[in-house]
């Protein structure tokens, strides 16, 4: 597994975001070296969605208003119906994301996390997979979507479900030791 103590990894999120979604490749991370930063556009605690109800509520370390993507050497974007709903949105939370796709950082998204890649219009072309309610968008985007537990596309790691995290960690951990992602 990649050594990742020289290496800071933004995971973006809002209220909503499906638990073991983040905390799962947030352990797998600090686990393997990273310094992880919860950011969000809010402040303070933040709610998870577990499975089918309101789970734990975890620290934010940073806000968005607070950070820049060049504090960073990756991004993570964890699923949840509500999370990437509400930062689609957010206006300062897509050109977050969008500054990672355009330096090719590596950028992991699951479940419903890659409605954030859809928002910033630089997936055409790209080969990746979700949730599966939201194959539709990601065509209608430009993407090509697969079924598969873990794609990774130059630097974009893409997973379908909770089902699918030791795969998409391992991909995450080993694309972050990678580093930028040259098209």
């Amino acid at each position: 597994m990649a050594n990742l103590s020289n290496r800071k990894v933004a995971l973006l999120t809002e209220e909503g975001f499906e638990q073991v979604e983040l905390t799962s490749p947030k352990a797998a991370l600090e686990a393997a070296g990273a310094t992880v930063h919860v950011i969000s556009p809010k402040s303070g605690k933040i709610k998870a969605w577990d499975k089918t109800d309101w789970g734990i509520e975890i620290d934010v370390d940073k806000q968005l208003s607070e950070v820049s993507p060049d504090d960073y050497d990756a991004l993570v974007l964890p699923g949840g119906v509500l999370n990437p709903d509400k930062l689609r949105q957010n206006k300062d939370a897509v050109a977050f994301v969008s500054a990672f796709l355009d330096e090719g950082k590596p950028v992991a998204a699951i479940c419903h996390g890659p409605q954030m890649l859809i928002e910033t219009g630089m997936i055409s072309g790209r080969k990746l997979t979700s949730y599966p309610s939201l194959q539709t968008d990601l065509k209608n985007a430009g993407a090509e979507w697969v079924d598969e537990e873990v794609v990774v596309d130059n630097g974009l790691i893409t997973s379908r479900t909770p089902a699918d995290l030791d795969a998409f960690n391992r991909k995450t951990i080993e694309e972050i030791g990678e580093g930028i992602h040259a098209e």
